[in-house]
């Protein structure tokens, strides 16, 4: 039978039906982007913003180094604990509610950091706001997903990437900026002025439907308690905890077995187990997860390379690693606009290859490299890195059933998350095995980004059947 198939499904046979929904009328539309937008460098900043600060915070609370890492560890774990289980309340009380409720409450707690004088209460407000940074986190995608129409989703998530990469490029200057001339509390006030910004222009955004679905309170807890084992557990082996670390490991294991055994029953599961069992979905988030790692290993480990076997001081070195966030930032939306063309899996691919070459032209860059052979290598992996992304991302939004897109962006920013815990936990491992100056971890970045080429492949041809073509 002769099939009609629209643009979108034609550059990606794994994209599915195109919807009938064709996004936001302009210029609402224009204005819910900016929305979402600097909604979501609110998040990105705050997520990166303290690294910075925190030698300055452990000086002033009278706390070692190795303590004061929690200010960050306990944003990221809590965050990703709540992803999922919020991604679910915003499918019941609407995208826009939980949204907004995030980005409130983010506020309310950021101005409270002011007033931060111990290490204990400073943790306590830093969970509030990576509570809040859950609540918008986990409906973002999905709004994108109602803001774009179907045939420019790619185009959407590509923006998003420019902002994330943007977004994280700025926050180390500005951290030291405030650190250097401003007490170091405003370091986690910085990104509310832009979530006044979002909520003013909120109302643009998508309007917030209810669905008639059931509360999750028990699948919500649970999730969110294994993650905790899971995650919690990795940084406690890689803070020097061996044996509680494992042991907490593996009870997360556990619990996320039995935990996959009672969602499969549940038509629509917190833990999005439906579609990790859709190939096109379970294969992009691996892919995803990989790649995370991948890029994360290679920002991380590159400073302790370029100051312990190439010289150059730390302020030289931040400026090395610039060619990376400013290559992604020009590419990242020129592969959502392709990815809207060509499928995303080619890009996929592609994209993988150019990044292994560049992870190992760094790995095998002799010191007398330079910074212009620094810079162009590194512009390179971003090359590659900044075609998987957005195209990625868009197949793992757009595959999912529309009334599934919160899930699937929860899981996406899930996958993000989890990606960006694992390299710092790879980089930590290798540093203290007495390998994280060497070409160890990028050697493990390509090894990443051949696990990401190969997700990327397998999910193009198990949607290549008859009924595709």
């Amino acid at each position: 039978m002769l099939q009609t198939r629209t643009a979108a499904e034609v550059a990606d046979p794994g994209a599915g039906p195109a919807s009938t929904e064709d996004g936001l009328p302009a210029p609402r539309r224009w204005w819910a982007i900016a929305a979402v937008s600097f909604g979501t460098a609110v998040m990105v900043l705050d997520t990166n913003i303290a690294n910075v600060a925190l030698p300055t915070i452990a000086r002033d609370l009278g706390v070692t180094n190795s303590v004061v890492t929690n200010v960050v560890a306990i944003y990221q774990l809590v965050l990703v604990m709540v992803l999922l289980p919020f991604a679910s309340l915003g499918d019941r009380i609407g995208h826009r509610r939980l949204y907004q409720a995030g980005q409130t409450l983010f506020m309310l707690a950021s101005a409270l950091c002011l007033f931060a004088s111990s290490l204990p209460g400073l943790l306590a407000l830093r969970t509030v706001q990576a509570l809040g940074a859950g609540m918008a986190l986990s409906v973002s995608a999905a709004m994108v997903r109602q803001i774009y129409p179907a045939a420019k989703l790619g185009t959407g998530m590509g923006v998003n990437s420019v902002v994330v990469a943007s977004s994280a490029a700025l926050a180390p200057t500005l951290g030291g900026y405030i650190v250097g001339h401003l007490p170091w509390q405003w370091v986690f006030v910085a990104a509310a002025p832009l979530a006044i910004v979002s909520l003013l222009l909120g109302r643009a955004l998508p309007d917030p439907v209810r669905r008639d679905v059931p509360a999750q309170w028990v699948s919500g807890v649970w999730s969110a308690a294994t993650m905790l084992l899971l995650i919690g557990g990795i940084q406690l082996a890689s803070h020097g905890a061996p044996l509680p670390g494992v042991v907490a490991a593996v009870a997360g294991v556990a619990s996320l077995v039995l935990l996959v055994r009672r969602e499969r029953k549940r038509s629509e599961p917190v833990l999005p187990v439906d579609l990790l069992a859709t190939p096109v979905i379970g294969l992009s988030a691996l892919a995803a997860i990989a790649c995370f790692v991948a890029s994360g290993a290679l920002m991380l480990s590159l400073p302790f390379r370029l100051e312990g076997v190439f010289g150059y001081p730390p302020q030289k070195v931040g400026l090395l690693l610039l060619p990376f966030p400013l290559t992604m930032l020009v590419v990242s939306p020129v592969a959502g606009w392709l990815s809207d063309r060509v499928a995303a899996s080619k890009l996929g691919v592609t994209g993988m290859v150019i990044a292994i070459t560049g992870l190992l032209l760094l790995a095998t860059m002799p010191i007398s490299a330079g910074e212009t052979g620094i810079s162009w290598r590194l512009a390179l992996a971003a090359l590659g890195f900044g075609l998987f992304f957005a195209p990625n991302s868009r197949l793992l939004i757009g595959r999912a059933p529309r009334e599934r897109a919160a899930a699937a962006g929860g899981l996406l920013s899930t996958s993000r998350l989890l990606g960006q815990t694992l390299a710092a936990v790879t980089v930590g491992i290798l540093l203290a095995g007495g390998l994280g100056t060497c070409a160890a971890p990028l050697l493990v970045s390509c090894a990443l980004a051949v696990v990401a080429a190969g997700c990327s492949l397998a999910r193009f041809r198990s949607v290549r059947r008859p009924a595709d073509e």
